[in-house]
């Protein structure tokens, strides 16, 4: 498959977090500097976004602590940088899964080890992937069978745009490319923002992107969206079938964001720190503050994050390998 090279979005409520038996202010404190949570995305995109909001609950619970973005390759960048970081609870990673599960098997170069170099803590939030079709395809196409069959009929329109080259979405693309038979030509972007001003201009036929990325068009008619990338229905737009609703039933990707602490951390501290988030999400203006931006509660606790991203990293592997993928970035 050929990849083109070309170049994420608002804010929610925020909770109280409730006191644990071990405060994490008390760490800071004993540092004597802010807490930091790092993330490897400028200020603004959904992974920003869910960093800052757990960020304040642990602030309004007694902690300093500030969000730390140090964007860059994708997001390797600030990964590599918390193996150099101090195993003692003031520093921690706030990454999407995938480039724990995806970006081993796409970067030639990927400045670390996404086993030994990250102790998980739990998901966050899940993100469920989608493909949508601007105006330029005729209304007539409604269903991925109906896209199949137009690409078919018109060659010079086979492309779907992902918002990254080597990210989940660029994958199921390939897969739903695969499994139709209509070798759709990827065109990686530099993230949602300009993929999406390419599609509602009619320059892109197609794009997979994330659920959160339509929401402010779904009543625009700008954009019709013909499939989601979950097992289940997205609760954010329940009347758009899955991928195996329309026949597709190995297509499926969740997307995650979590928490991650440096090599070396001790057990008991990984333990509170997995409290700590837990108990930021119990509150439900915290929650209504990721649904506002397209995100769903997910949580789990650190052994089974970690068995969760291994399971990721077995399932993505082939999918990577059969696309012919590679990034030397």
């Amino acid at each position: 498959m050929n990849t083109l090279s070309r170049r994420h979005f608002g804010a929610g409520g925020l909770a109280t977090l409730a006191a644990a038996a071990w405060p994490m202010a008390t760490w800071a404190q004993a540092s004597g500097s802010p807490r930091r949570l790092i993330v490897g995305y400028p200020a603004g995109g959904t992974l920003d976004q869910t960093a800052r909001r757990v960020a304040e609950a642990w602030r309004k619970a007694g902690t300093t602590f500030i969000v730390d973005n140090r964007s860059g390759a994708a997001g390797r960048l600030a990964n590599s940088q918390l193996k150099r970081e101090r195993g003692d609870g003031n520093t921690l990673l706030c990454t999407h899964t995938s480039a724990l599960s995806i970006y081993p098997h796409v970067y030639t170069k990927l400045m670390y080890d996404a086993v030994a170099d990250f102790v998980p803590i739990t998901p966050v939030v899940s993100a469920t992937c989608a493909l949508a079709i601007s105006n330029a395809v005729p209304p007539s196409v409604k269903t991925l069978a109906d896209y199949a069959k137009w690409v078919q009929q018109s060659p010079d329109r086979a492309m779907y745009a992902s918002p990254a080259a080597g990210s989940m979405a660029h994958f199921l693309g390939f897969q739903f490319s695969e499994a139709a038979h209509l070798k759709l030509q990827h065109v990686g972007y530099r993230g949602s923002a300009p993929a999406m001003n390419d599609m509602l201009g009619g320059q892109i036929p197609a794009y997979m992107g994330f659920v959160a990325d339509f929401l402010p068009y779904m009543q625009s008619g700008k954009l019709r969206i013909l499939a989601v990338s979950g097992e289940k229905r997205s609760r954010f737009m329940p009347g758009v079938p899955t991928f195996p609703e329309q026949g597709h039933g190995a297509i499926t990707g969740i997307e995650s964001y979590g928490i991650f602490a440096p090599p070396g951390t001790p057990e008991a501290m990984v333990k509170t720190l997995h409290d700590e988030v837990l108990a930021s999400t119990r509150d439900q203006t915290l929650v209504a503050g990721f649904e506002e931006v397209g995100l769903e509660l997910f949580t789990l606790t650190p052994k089974a994050y970690e068995r969760y991203i291994q399971t990721e990293r077995d399932k993505w592997g082939p999918v990577v390998r059969a696309s012919g993928f590679k990034s030397e970035e």
